[in-house]
């Protein structure tokens, strides 16, 4: 796992702007040590591969400096359903959600999420993230794709825009996350 977390690394560093959607979980670069920990174990764990989680959750984290450095904007999507997908304590998932709200502060972050309640004009996709307009990254359980066309691409710019109109952004958007820490186990 390491070696695939560093592996992004100049992708990362020479991307500009990245438009990312996530439908049930978040954002690599937005994520604390724990859960990116418990979402890296559970892959590893699901995947039978070689456990080398300390070192793959670092890289993870060393990838995080593009949001602190550099000329880099992150246009980011979450369907609500991301905010609830739990995969550890409620604490550490209180901890993540707090630190979600801290990174969409940042001025080059615009983080949008799809309420559970808007009249859909777009559905929801697999996630997927673009790299300026040059690369778009889907994971699927079996393998990553990297399509690459101009016309594909062009596909997903569209289903981006669509998804991010439907998104909510600020105060609303502050309020879904404060919503899914009150409805924690003990909050």
């Amino acid at each position: 796992m390491r070696r695939i977390q560093e592996s992004y690394l100049p992708l990362y560093e020479r991307t500009r702007q990245f438009r990312i959607y996530e439908p049930g979980t978040l954002p690599g670069l937005f994520q604390t040590e724990a859960y990116a920990a418990a979402r890296l174990a559970r892959v590893i764990e699901f995947s039978g591969i070689p456990d080398d989680l300390d070192e793959a959750v670092a890289a993870r984290l060393a990838r995080q400096r593009v949001l602190r450095s550099g000329d880099h904007r992150f246009g980011v999507v979450l369907e609500v359903a991301a905010l609830h997908g739990r995969i550890g304590s409620a604490e550490m998932m209180v901890e993540q959600l707090q630190h979600l709200i801290e990174v969409a502060a940042l001025p080059n972050v615009s983080l949008g999420i799809v309420p559970p309640d808007i009249d859909r004009r777009m559905w929801s996709s697999p996630g997927f993230w673009i790299f300026d307009e040059a690369r778009v990254l889907v994971e699927t359980p079996t393998a990553e794709l990297t399509i690459t066309q101009p016309r594909e691409i062009s596909v997903y710019l569209r289903t981006f825009s669509e998804l991010a109109a439907m998104a909510v952004y600020g105060s609303t958007a502050r309020s879904l996350i404060a919503a899914a820490i009150e409805a924690l186990p003990a909050h």
